[in-house]
């Protein structure tokens, strides 16, 4: 066994404490992907002493275990990842927030090439975010424009991806204004995340200090235009942080940060509008944790099952969800095995959930039971300094 990666300390105390009354994983042998599939897995984490920018390593989908990790490409403060279509080209914020002698200091968007045998990582070139501590980037479905929002300045900028994968001079750039109700959290907006919706044609925008959700029109020139109406709300003080559609693309899902809740949308594809369906706490029933802050939130690939992380609670919330109304059902949270889940991923099959712990430097390997929806831990963890971001490759079409 290798203790480097398979029984980092949070990890293992945990299944110990599943295998106590049952509850671990391996199922048995008819529920696995074949044997010898993998797929990399790619780290986005904060740098410094022990972190030099993204790393990698295979997953065993047969048995969830964990390959050697490696350092993919370096980069400043790569704290969120994605891969654009075809998997030729990755692209990573580099969250970086104020300069020497106070000056302020704008973030970047990097671009890397991605060697598809051995994973590596080859940068391309930096273009600016526009705006301070850019957190989160995606590409729109047809591969030609990277979108990120900047956190700390609170602003949504585009980037036009040229035919060699490297970043153009942004084409769209809105600063959102106003504040919330919460002192010291929402003293002005906080873009958070930026998602297109399944057809392409919209942006949607989660901003934590104005406790809205943005809609824009993406323009085939990488334009960006207010929707009528341009934003939805969410209940005051809760931080809308990142957001996701149901795969049949009638519902969306918002986890908010401060309010440890996450927010159910229907979805008008033609209008681009969101109507709130539910709002359901990602805690236990009864448990009040105002330090607790959510973080992650995504729906499994066969849409019958919900999942949001909790930091300060330190476990991932797990939802039934009813595929006809979008509407969700507790089934409970599951301890995620270290201290500030940050992000988690699920493998395209849904077999496999990783979550990834920034304050512990472990990402954690889950297995989940595919009639039931329930995380069950395993023996196996990665050890990364800091790890933010976790994304599977090639990602799921």
């Amino acid at each position: 066994m290798n203790h480097y990666q398979n029984r980092i300390a949070g990890c293992f105390v945990l299944a110990m404490f599943f295998l106590s009354w049952g509850g671990v994983w391996p199922a048995s042998a008819d529920t696995l992907p074949t044997a010898g599939s993998n797929m990399r897995v790619y780290v986005g984490t904060y740098t410094g002493r022990n972190s030099q920018g993204i790393y990698q390593f295979d997953l065993d989908l047969a048995t969830g275990k964990p390959g050697p990790l490696e350092l993919a490409g370096e980069a400043a403060n790569p704290s969120f990842l994605t891969i654009a279509p075809g998997g030729k080209f990755l692209y990573a914020v580099s969250e970086t927030t104020g300069g020497g002698g106070g000056a302020k200091k704008e973030g970047a968007v990097n671009a890397f090439a991605v060697d598809p045998v051995t994973g590596k990582l080859t940068l391309l070139n930096q273009e600016s975010s526009r705006g301070q501590g850019p957190c989160h980037v995606s590409v729109d479905r047809a591969g030609k424009f990277a979108l990120t929002t900047n956190y700390s300045s609170g602003s949504v900028t585009v980037l036009p991806i040229n035919a060699d994968g490297t970043l153009g001079a942004s084409t769209a750039f809105d600063q959102h204004e106003g504040s919330g109700p919460m002192k010291g959290r929402q003293e002005g907006p906080h873009a958070h995340s930026v998602n297109m919706d399944p057809a392409n044609r919209f942006a949607i925008v989660c901003d934590l200090g104005l406790d809205k959700v943005f809609v824009y029109r993406l323009g085939g020139d990488g334009t960006l235009t207010p929707n009528d109406p341009p934003t939805a709300q969410v209940a005051p003080g809760s931080g809308p942080r990142h957001f996701t559609f149901h795969p049949n693309g009638k519902f969306a899902y918002v986890v908010n940060e401060m309010g440890s809740t996450v927010t159910a949308f229907n979805w008008d594809a033609d209008k681009g509008m969101l109507t709130e369906i539910q709002t359901i706490s990602t805690l236990p029933d009864g448990v009040s944790m105002p330090n607790n802050t959510t973080a992650e939130v995504q729906v499994h690939p066969n849409g019958k099952f919900l999942y949001a992380s909790n930091r300060g609670h330190d476990s991932i919330a797990m939802y039934s969800l009813d595929p006809a109304t979008g509407k969700l059902t507790s089934m409970g949270e599951v301890p995620s095995g270290g201290k500030t889940p940050r992000n988690f991923a699920i493998d395209p099959s849904g077999t496999w959930l990783l979550a990834a712990h920034q304050n512990t430097n472990n990402i954690c390997v889950f297995h989940i039971d595919s009639s039931s929806g329930k995380l069950e831990p395993t023996e196996y963890s990665v050890q990364v300094s800091h790890p933010v971001c976790v994304k599977f490759y090639p990602p799921a079409k």
